[in-house]
């Protein structure tokens, strides 16, 4: 007997709170972010002024104000802040996702989001130890590790490391290589300076000395993986410097160590240098070069995103030909509920589980609580739609098959595909 339209409601409603449970509940391993351990200091960016001043709300903040860049980069930090808080939150309701997630990652700090609250929000911070709030923002994440993006050609991250810091275990590292594959000239002479004996034209004894020195850098920082942000124009294979230590350096190496090259596609830099950091863009990406690295080098493992919309069908299709190939996250500018919503179930639909849903990309260590936040109501909403398809042809679903999925979608899919 077919069920009436109150019947089918209850069911999905139960439904929907089983899965939100389940979703809730369970850790997520934060895959990509540009947040660091404590015991980098500064590096590690947090509280009201960081979350204001962020690149995603200078941004959107000149769109409403007539202020000279120029002007703006000479005010100080709070002033800054200042202005955007009135911009932003004052002037205008904070409607977009960007200032959503300011408000709710303050809500669930437990603190009042009015439009005068700024001052007393401003000093709640300045009385919070950073350790403690550290754990307060993991938790209030369901955190359990976060993926640095460490930089051997950041010189103040470089002289932490170099002193062989305690760590804390929770933070787990990725070696970027952004100045090594797409300035050459400059990178090589940093090597250069580090006893590493390479030279302009990239001889074959330069791209051994740059394996010596990602295989120091391995036992250095012990990554999960290796990465690098790419423009729109990347293309593989090519006459260039990019190409050339991809294929004798890189990839030898990843070869070797086991380690996954994390390929983030689709960033133009400086699209308006005005805006400074927030003057990045996006463009659509040619991906017959993620297809002819995967085809190529079959016993390497990749790890993608993409930043533009228009390319997430094409990137899901190589990722169902390519078992060497792990798709992960909502990167930057698809970092917004409507297309987060869009591209997991078109992952799901075209990929199952077999992909991480989500990374934070945070910069600043408050935006973990609201893109976790934002992101597990939108992987509750889809997976209660897909798993109400799934019953509707009599399959038969259990809470440990929940449990099991949302873990993949959450990290142990991603844990599986490094072994």
């Amino acid at each position: 007997m077919s069920m009436t339209s109150e019947q089918i409601s209850s069911s999905r409603a139960q439904l929907h709170g089983k899965v939100e449970q389940i979703v809730q509940s369970t850790p997520a391993l934060d895959m990509h972010t540009h947040l660091y351990d404590p015991v980098f200091g500064d590096l590690l960016l947090y509280g009201i002024d960081e979350q204001l001043i962020y690149h995603y709300l200078v941004a959107e903040a000149f769109r409403s104000t007539d202020m000279p860049y120029e002007k703006f980069w000479q005010l100080d930090k709070q002033e800054q802040a200042d202005h955007v808080w009135k911009t932003l939150f004052m002037d205008r309701s904070p409607l977009s996702e960007a200032c959503r997630g300011v408000l709710t990652s303050l809500n669930k700090l437990g603190l009042e989001t009015g439009a005068n609250q700024l001052p007393a929000i401003r000093q709640w911070f300045r009385e919070q130890p950073l350790e403690s709030f550290v754990s307060q923002c993991m938790d209030l994440a369901n955190l359990r590790a976060i993926c640095m993006t460490n930089s051997p050609f950041d010189s103040q991250e470089k002289a932490i490391w170099d002193q062989h810091p305690t760590r804390d275990e929770r933070f787990l590292t990725g070696l970027r290589l952004d100045p090594l594959l797409l300035d050459w000239n400059n990178a090589g002479k940093h090597l250069k300076s580090w006893g590493y004996e390479v030279d302009e034209n990239l001889s074959d004894a330069s791209c051994l000395e740059i394996i010596r020195f990602l295989n120091d850098w391995k036992e250095k920082i012990n990554p999960l993986y290796l990465m690098v942000s790419l423009p729109p124009t990347f293309a593989y294979p090519a006459h260039d410097a990019t190409s050339k230590i991809l294929k004798e350096a890189v990839i030898p190496f990843c070869r070797d160590s086991g380690l996954p090259l994390a390929l983030m596609i689709g960033v133009k830099r400086a699209v308006n240098p005005g805006l400074q950091l927030a003057g990045d863009g996006l463009g659509r990406a040619d991906l017959v070069a993620l297809e002819n690295l995967c085809a190529e080098n079959l016993d390497v493992k990749f790890l993608c995103t993409v930043l533009s919309r228009e390319n997430q069908q094409e990137l899901c299709v190589i990722g169902r030909k390519f078992r060497n190939l792990h798709i992960f996250g909502c990167w930057w500018f698809t970092n917004i509920p409507s297309i987060i919503d869009e591209m997991t179930r078109l992952r799901m639909e075209l990929l199952g589980t077999s992909f991480t849903a989500q990374h934070s990309d945070a910069r600043v260590l408050d935006q973990v609580i609201y893109k976790w936040d934002h992101s597990r109501q939108i992987m509750t909403d889809v997976l209660t739609d897909k798993y109400t398809d799934l019953t509707q042809t009599g399959w038969s679903l259990t809470d440990q098959a929940i449990q099991r999925d949302v873990n993949n979608l959450l990290g142990a899919s991603f844990e599986a595909f490094c072994r």
